[in-house]
């Protein structure tokens, strides 16, 4: 994303909207720049990121040539050059958001133009939101599609088939059919599953913890079969993938991991300051003694119990450390967690608690409560 502290909507206001204006009519000259100035910049103000991204795109759309393929063409024109690294579609390319969601939204009855236009924009930012609505629509096309850019020279276009195909992508709709079954994802994954990108195998990773969710099963079973004989990097995938169902002790997960029933004796959980209050920050102190004969493999995490909106208690799991502990060798651990409310996690005062987790077995918890912070 830009580098600069304002929020990120802040940066799809009038000032994008001319610097649009501009390019577009540096390539195509009868674009009325100043008609699309007018007719969108004055809207904006009061709304949030996918809104005005929305807006900028319905703009485009009435000011470009009616013709669809024609108007694609002007934006495509405006793309620059692919960017050769990953961080480059959120630090450079951020501007171009508006173009896929003219993709996503306009180019439906023009399916080959519009996956042209996504496997260029990609390369530049991110189509993995503007291809979702042609998987829904479009769904075998649109995959026979991705079983071609699985070899693409592009890394940023082989990333596209695996998050873009992602059945719970934050910030996007969900692809209930592949909710439903992920046979043609998993497909997809299998052949990206050794990518020379980094960047790719992150994206099957995620995929894969989406997955999980609904058809845990299918993930272990898949993931056991790419350990054997798996790569370092494949290994991480399988690790990263199964991150979900390691939080929530699922014990074929762990063993995967070679994570078996922990033996060890919780010595001390500690929790300081004990009086807190929303904003505070509290340090959790946690140290485990090895009663095994072998190392064994300790996956700790410790699970926050808090009240929700309704009073109903939610529980929300963190990460504390993975770490092989020789026999008898003692593990300290410390954790600082704020209890500032966070974007779209408010935190409500009430009784809390938090429980130590080892290899997905609870070995202690320590009670507390959060008060009301200062007004």
């Amino acid at each position: 994303m830009p580098r600069d502290p304002q929020p990120f909507k802040h940066h799809f206001g009038p000032d994008l909207v001319v610097d649009l204006a501009r390019r577009i009519g540096a390539v195509a000259p009868s674009f009325p720049e100043a008609a699309f100035v007018a007719a969108v910049a004055p809207q904006l103000e009061p709304l949030e990121l996918k809104a005005r991204v929305a807006v900028i795109a319905a703009g485009l759309r009435a000011h470009l040539p009616p013709d669809y393929p024609t108007a694609l063409q002007v934006l495509l024109a405006i793309l620059g050059p692919p960017h050769t690294e990953a961080e480059g579609m959120f630090t450079d390319g951020w501007w171009l958001m508006p173009l896929a969601a003219f993709v996503e939204h306009y180019g439906l009855d023009h399916v080959e133009e519009s996956l042209a236009a996504m496997h260029a924009i990609t390369q530049r930012h991110t189509a993995e939101y503007a291809i979702r609505p042609f998987l829904t629509r479009h769904p075998e096309r649109t995959l026979r599609t991705l079983q071609v850019w699985v070899t693409d020279p592009s890394f940023h276009v082989r990333r596209l088939v695996s998050e873009g195909t992602r059945p719970r992508l934050p910030w996007a709709a969900r692809l209930p059919q592949f909710v439903a079954d992920p046979a043609p994802v998993l497909d997809l994954l299998e052949r990206l599953k050794d990518d020379p990108s980094a960047y790719v195998r992150k994206s099957v990773a995620n995929n894969l913890n989406d997955i999980a969710r609904d058809h845990p099963d299918l993930v272990l079973t898949t993931l056991a079969r790419w350990r054997e004989g798996a790569s370092a990097e494949r290994v991480w995938i399988i690790r990263h993938a199964l991150r979900t169902l390691v939080k929530q002790g699922h014990p074929t997960a762990l063993a995967l991991l070679g994570a078996g029933a922990p033996q060890v004796t919780l010595v001390a959980l500690e929790l300081a300051p004990t009086r807190v209050a929303v904003g505070d920050t509290v340090t959790l102190s946690v140290t485990l003694r090895s009663i095994a004969s072998t190392a064994q493999l300790l996956v700790v995490d410790y699970v926050l119990r808090m009240p929700g909106a309704r009073g109903a208690t939610r529980a929300k799991v963190f990460k504390l450390r993975s770490e092989w502990l020789a026999p008898g060798a003692t593990l300290r651990l410390q954790k600082r967690h704020s209890f500032a409310p966070v974007g779209v996690r408010p935190v409500y005062p009430g009784p809390h608690a938090i429980s130590i987790q080892v290899n997905g077995v609870e070995l202690g918890v320590v009670a507390f409560e959060v008060a009301p912070g200062a007004a």
